[in-house]
């Protein structure tokens, strides 16, 4: 009966954090929206009751023990949808002003989290890992992407103009690129110690 009852508490989709996370992923075509209208504060608004939300979902997670595996692949999902979504409106100039994010900025963001995945369907593929937990590294440069899209956003509706943003863009690309190097090193370890054990 425990054990049922964990099952069905882990497979749960409407959790009070769960709901949260579906709550943002509806918030996505909102804020995509707001910016095609070019109506900058209310996107940034829009980011923030986002931002809450991803905030919300966690506390509610760990305080009232609602982690399910369906939050767990959800709230990753819906924080990479908006930052990705983020990202790639702020960095067209018609959408985006008076700041804009540098291409090669979003590239590599949007790069990295391609590789990524293709990664883990090929380490899911071949030795049948599932589970990837973020790393230091990976929360940082979610942080500071978050920060990146935060600030281009509140500069832009404020019309705020800085060269400071200048530097939160290398600070993000060197850690965008520093945690794609670690997941990549630990997703070669992971491949060469299933070989060594089955050599």
């Amino acid at each position: 009966m425990t054990n049922q009852k964990v099952t069905e508490e882990d497979n749960a989709l409407l959790t009070t954090p769960n709901i949260l996370t579906i709550l943002r992923i509806l918030l996505v075509p909102v804020f995509l929206a707001m910016m095609l209208q070019k109506k900058t504060f209310h996107a940034l608004a829009v980011f923030l009751v986002a931002g809450a939300t991803d905030i919300l979902d966690g506390f509610a997670a760990r305080i009232w023990h609602q982690k399910t595996k369906i939050g767990a692949v959800l709230d990753p999902a819906a924080d990479k949808l908006l930052l990705t979504m983020g990202f790639v409106l702020l960095t067209i100039p018609s959408l985006s002003s008076p700041h804009v994010i540098p291409l090669w900025l979003t590239l590599v963001v949007v790069g990295r989290d391609i590789v990524i995945v293709i990664g883990a369907i090929i380490l899911f593929k071949l030795i049948g890992q599932k589970t990837f937990y973020p790393s230091l590294l990976g929360k940082t440069s979610t942080f500071c992407q978050v920060l990146v899209v935060l600030f281009v956003l509140l500069f832009n509706a404020f019309e705020v103009i800085s060269i400071s943003l200048m530097w939160a863009y290398y600070v993000t690309l060197i850690a965008t690129i520093l945690s794609g190097i670690h997941y990549g090193s630990v997703g070669f370890r992971l491949l060469s110690a299933t070989k060594t054990k089955t050599s």
